[in-house]
């Protein structure tokens, strides 16, 4: 099965998120990307102000988008955005909290995955504004069955096992990494290592660096790092971006997952 990782970044406009994300859905599709992954926050980048103002369902203007273009190029498309909640009380105020999903849409289907693993560390509590996800979710594509996590979900190797016993040989994981000291080394030590836990292909789609290659290194926030990649799954990197905007293209081989369970039965 032929996959793509396309990495670009994001803004707060939604409308414009949608008609990118759109030309880059079709570009894959030209290269014969059968399953195609978008970054988190695809609809809306994190740095661009309150999420639940833009906030759409799936019958909304941004995921029936996606669908529609999805149904016509006949490609299963994997994308971040956010969805209405609950209401909240933090500090005597309602907060409107919103999901982080990754809409899965294409033809035969229009779901979601709530990321389960919100972002409270490093002085950060994403939880505050994101209601964290309880179900994992599989789907199945030309006979191919395809797990998703994202981001933040990358550091628990229990939610990758899981997925794994669930049937997932590919895992696609929409992410919005941030940068800084190290964070580069601790997101590809990451990925191969859940690769390597779950014994299935890792496809990470991840936003590009804001400022490229000129600002790697530097903190930014949960804004990207870029550093898309496949992951085989005995740990090996087959593709990987850099810092700007990129499409990754892979084959990937469902034998290679049966030889590798067969000889690391870990699961």
């Amino acid at each position: 099965m032929k996959v793509a990782a396309v990495q670009f970044t994001s803004t707060g406009d939604t409308n414009g998120n949608l008609e990118r994300a759109t030309e880059l859905i079709r570009r894959a599709a030209g290269e014969g990307a059968r399953l195609i992954v978008l970054p988190e926050a695809t609809a809306q980048s994190f740095d661009s102000g309150r999420l639940d103002t833009q906030a759409s369902d799936f019958d909304g203007p941004f995921a029936t988008g996606l669908r529609e273009v999805a149904e016509e190029l006949e490609v299963t498309v994997i994308a971040g955005m956010f969805r209405p909640a609950d209401a909240v009380e933090r500090d005597g105020k309602t907060i409107n909290r919103v999901s982080n999903t990754a809409l899965i849409t294409g033809p035969g289907i229009h779901r979601g995955y709530d990321k389960i693993h919100t972002y409270d560390a490093f002085d950060y509590k994403e939880s505050d504004t994101v209601r964290p996800g309880t179900d994992l979710v599989t789907f199945d594509l030309d006979g191919v069955t395809v797990g998703v996590a994202t981001c933040y979900d990358v550091r628990f190797p229990e939610q990758f096992r899981d997925l794994a016993r669930a049937g997932a040989q590919v895992i696609a994981v929409p992410f919005s990494w941030a940068d800084g000291p190290g964070k580069r080394e601790q997101w590809r030590l990451l990925s191969a290592a859940r690769a390597l836990d779950s014994t299935s292909y890792i496809v990470a789609a991840g936003q590009s660096r804001p400022g490229g290659e000129a600002a790697a290194g530097e903190a930014s926030g949960p804004t990207g790092l870029g550093h898309s990649v496949v992951v085989g799954p005995t740990g090996a990197r087959l593709e990987e971006a850099g810092y700007e905007d990129e499409i990754l293209y892979a084959d990937l081989d469902m034998a290679e997952v049966e030889k590798a369970r067969k000889a690391l039965p870990i699961l």
